[in-house]
């Protein structure tokens, strides 16, 4: 529960044992050597209160100008009402210049500007599945310049699956699929329950497995068809007489790339290599290019092995990885990045990535992941795909731009309609703004900035293609 690996993690006498591990297979005891608010669980749950209490609340600069901008409508009135009055108009004049001064600056436009587009571009991230859980997660979210992924479960699909098939010269691939995935059956160990639902998944008919037995920390044997059928590691191999050859290189290539690779023999002769891993989602390709295009660097944090993490980043064009981290190293690195000048996004699923994703600037939790982590995160991917954290991005920006877009229009609207209403033109052109006219003018400015904020809608997601199985 705590470390998120995909894979189980071999354990001797003497090793230490997180609280929420599960034991896949035999029995054994353990000592605690920490309770209470010393165990693991409770120094993450520690973490996250602290980052949380730590983060600063958004600015509101439209709201501070708005509220000075009525002062200035008044003041501009009055203003307007007196001058006339000293150049010896009507009262009916002057009241008129300052009534319409005063509402044409009616700050409406400028308090609208910041909302508005806040307000489409949170409906736009929920209607493509993200999320943001308050207007500052969305002002945050479009400083990110770095985007720091967990693996297990959000760059991968968090389960082990078959991934290839390596035949032994003249035997044949769906045969040895068969034989493998028919022995492996009556095993509950996750890499036996990955081949046979590989094998389920190709169409393959499995036979039923005599004479199972399942040989710690190496493999299992059984009879399938009157076959004896080995699969498990070289030390299985080697304690069955098999001679693997050219199978071994094979193997070392798998395991290279971050793979599981097990040898399977029958009656002494082998078949082959099967190889299981924790599969790469195709949306995870889509969201690094797009991160990329966006220019904006890459990191993946794992507590995963150095060559499991460096396979997975190989494959996916990673800038950066951080691997074998602790659960409770992970907000350090957060704050190794942070104090570099990045600002930085973590997206992660499980208890492990909680402090991490409290302490970034932005936390970002795939929706199916673990209910601390989506109450710690300030953005929810509701799909599950992490390729809509480059659209969420982008979509922050454009929030940004229009709202920076409104406020310029709004504030250079006063700043020209305050002296036309007060009656600049009226001694060159005898043009002076009727109230009701300015009125008008005033709603034209405020429909211009609801239209500007309203094509935000037009923001288009990165989406990944349909899911493929990995090829064999």
């Amino acid at each position: 529960m705590i470390s998120g690996e995909p894979l189980p993690v071999g354990k001797a006498a003497g090793d230490q044992v997180t609280g929420g591990t599960v034991n896949q297979t035999g029995a054994f005891q353990v000592r605690a050597t920490a309770v209470g608010a010393d165990t693991a669980l409770s120094r993450i749950v520690a973490l996250v209160q602290n980052a949380q209490a730590s983060k600063a609340p958004a600015q509101r600069l439209a709201d501070t100008a708005g509220k000075y901008l009525v002062f200035v409508a008044i003041g501009s009135g009055l203003l307007a009402f007196t001058v006339w009055m000293l150049l010896g108009q009507s009262v009916v004049f002057a009241l008129t210049a300052a009534v319409s001064t005063i509402v044409i600056a009616c700050p409406d436009a400028l308090a609208l500007a910041t909302p508005t587009a806040i307000t489409v571009g949170v409906g736009k991230g929920a209607r493509e599945g993200v999320l943001f859980k308050n207007a500052g997660a969305l002002e945050a979210t479009a400083s990110i310049d770095t985007v720091v992924f967990d693996k297990t479960g959000t760059l991968t699909e968090g389960k082990p699956a078959l991934t290839d098939l390596r035949p032994a010269d003249g035997v044949d691939e769906t045969e040895l699929l068969r034989l493998a995935a028919s022995a492996d059956q009556p095993s509950q160990h996750p890499l036996a329950a990955a081949i046979v639902a590989g094998a389920k998944e190709k169409g393959v008919e499995l036979s039923e497995a005599q004479d199972f037995d399942s040989v710690p920390g190496q493999g299992v044997t059984a009879e399938v068809d009157g076959r004896r059928v080995l699969i498990g590691n070289r030390k299985l191999m080697d304690g069955g007489q098999v001679v693997l050859g050219a199978l071994v290189q094979e193997a070392e290539i798998l395991a290279a790339d971050g793979k599981t690779p097990m040898f399977v023999a029958a009656d002494g002769q082998p078949l082959g290599v099967v190889a299981v891993s924790d599969r790469v989602r195709p949306s995870a390709r889509v969201a690094v290019q797009a991160l990329h295009e966006l220019g904006i660097q890459t990191v993946m944090l794992t507590g995963d092995n150095r060559r499991t993490a460096d396979a997975v980043a190989r494959e996916l064009g990673l800038d950066t990885v951080i691997a074998d981290v602790l659960p409770e190293e992970k907000s350090a690195q957060i704050k190794r990045l942070q104090d570099g000048g990045r600002k930085v996004a973590m997206i992660g699923d499980g208890v492990n990535d909680a402090p991490a994703l409290a302490l970034s600037d932005v936390g970002i939790a795939i929706g199916a992941g673990t209910d601390v982590a989506v109450e710690t995160a300030d953005v929810v991917l509701v799909r599950s795909d992490p390729a809509s954290v480059a659209g969420a991005i982008m979509l922050a920006r454009q929030v940004r731009g229009k709202i920076k877009q409104n406020l310029f229009w709004a504030a250079g609207y006063n700043v020209l309609a305050i002296p036309f209403a007060a009656g600049v033109l009226y001694p060159s052109l005898g043009i002076l703004l009727r109230p009701e006219w300015a009125a008008l003018l005033m709603s034209a400015s405020t429909v211009i900035v609801t239209l500007n904020a309203l094509s935000l809608n037009r923001v288009k997601f990165a989406r990944a293609a349909p899911a493929q199985l990995a090829p064999s």
